[in-house]
């Protein structure tokens, strides 16, 4: 099944196989539906843990369901032909290192005309190509998007408003999306990021098997309640170094993540890429530049696949000028290590199967190889530096 007809079927299923009450055209209708993914996941070794970006532990070589496995409901009123409202809850493992639910969106739509539409209240932030249904298994050919480009924005969501523009220029269909809202997410913990305000820009070209798409995110960004930074700032400026403190402060600095990313579904062959720029002005929220592409080939119900991701830091990694022998060299140590992001790339191959009409079976091997570190493995032992590999099998699920 090629990649628009299957997100125009999670679609229809989301409508069709959903609860419905209608009592006219223009009457009041409610459905309800759902989404989600039963995995396992399991590495090669113990010496570190693997874990999307969002956990606050991991999986090391004992299977677990935690990582890769998630639930979704959702449930849209329309109240008119202009009016109406949607909300969807997530479960799925989080930055306690437990199972959670969120709210994930809850906004008011408003339909102006049959082009332009407005929405108010809890919005999916549109900084990725599959942003609106990342979570939604089903609707992607691997069994999770890419933690070389996924991991670099905490959050999928905000609260504020867009406006939506759509139109047909011959066989080509251009969406423009525009918003301005703010977002508070855990990292892990009682850690906290901000982002207000948070503006989006979202342009998307479809054309036939090509999809386009471009996306510009701004924000004041703060980081809270991070007892290891705020101790670290703390004594560089009970020791004269407050300058360094400034630099590596996250309070109200600027941020920017601008992508780019490209599918084609042609002929039974797929491809699937984006390209990503993050920068802030601190030091510990890194510069970064990260990408993937992903390339399968659809044999009727079975899709064999091949992934490569990387990430690599365009800022700093060590801070110029600090002492290295004496007394205020591990303070030092500490400098550097909060200034280093988590440099992996990462090799893939993984197959699909449509075994249903609406669901479909996953197994996907990962061979990650992180640079100067850990890369974004978490829980790591001292002087850990080897690839890991990475096993996981699951469905998704719609109904």
């Amino acid at each position: 099944m090629n990649q628009p007809l299957r997100l125009a079927l999670v679609t229809a299923i989301l409508a069709a196989f959903s609860v419905s009450s209608h009592a006219a055209d223009d009457a009041p209708t409610v459905t309800i539906s759902g989404f989600g993914t039963a995995a396992l996941t399991a590495t090669d070794t113990d010496d570190v843990e693997y874990a999307r970006f969002n956990q606050a532990a991991g999986v090391g070589n004992s299977p677990r369901t935690g990582v890769d496995s998630n639930f979704g409901i959702q449930g849209t009123a329309k109240i008119n032909n202009w009016l109406s409202f949607t909300a969807q809850g997530l479960a799925r493992k989080n930055a306690r290192d437990s199972y959670g639910a969120e709210l994930s969106w809850a906004f008011a739509k408003f339909k102006i005309n049959d082009e332009i539409s407005i929405r108010v209240g809890r919005i999916g932030m549109p900084v990725y190509m599959i942003s609106d249904f990342r979570q939604v298994g089903y609707a992607n050919t691997m069994i999770r998007p890419s933690q070389e480009v996924y991991g670099q924005i905490y959050g999928d969501s905000y609260d504020g408003i867009d406006a939506m523009y759509q139109h047909n220029f011959g066989d080509t269909t251009v969406t423009a999306q525009v918003g301005i809202g703010k977002m508070s997410t855990k990292i892990t913990g009682d850690n906290r990021i901000e982002y207000k305000p948070a503006t989006t820009i979202h342009v998307v070209a479809e054309n036939g098997p090509f999809t386009v798409r471009f996306g510009r995110a701004d924000a004041k960004v703060s980081l809270e309640g991070s007892e290891t930074l705020d101790g670290l700032l703390a004594t560089l400026r009970r020791v004269g170094m407050g300058k360094v403190a400034s630099d590596l402060s996250v309070t109200d600095v600027d941020g920017s993540f601008t992508s780019l990313g490209m599918t084609m579904d042609y002929k039974n062959i797929l491809v699937q890429t984006e390209y990503a720029v993050r920068k802030t002005d601190s030091l510990v929220i890194h510069d970064t530049t990260s990408y993937y592409a992903m390339l399968g080939y659809r044999f009727s119900k079975i899709t064999p696949y091949y992934y490569y991701g990387n990430v690599k830091q365009d800022s700093d990694r060590s801070y110029a000028g600090l002492p290295s022998t004496g007394p205020l060299a591990p303070l030092s140590a500490g400098v550097n290590t909060a200034m280093k992001a988590g440099l992996q790339s990462t090799n893939a191959v993984g197959v699909r199967w449509d075994f249903h009409k609406s669901a479909a079976l996953k197994v996907q091997v990962d061979r990650i190889k992180p640079r100067d570190g850990s890369g974004t493995f978490l829980n790591a032992k001292p002087g850990f530096r080897d690839a890991v590999t990475v096993y996981a099998a699951g469905v998704d699920f719609v109904f």
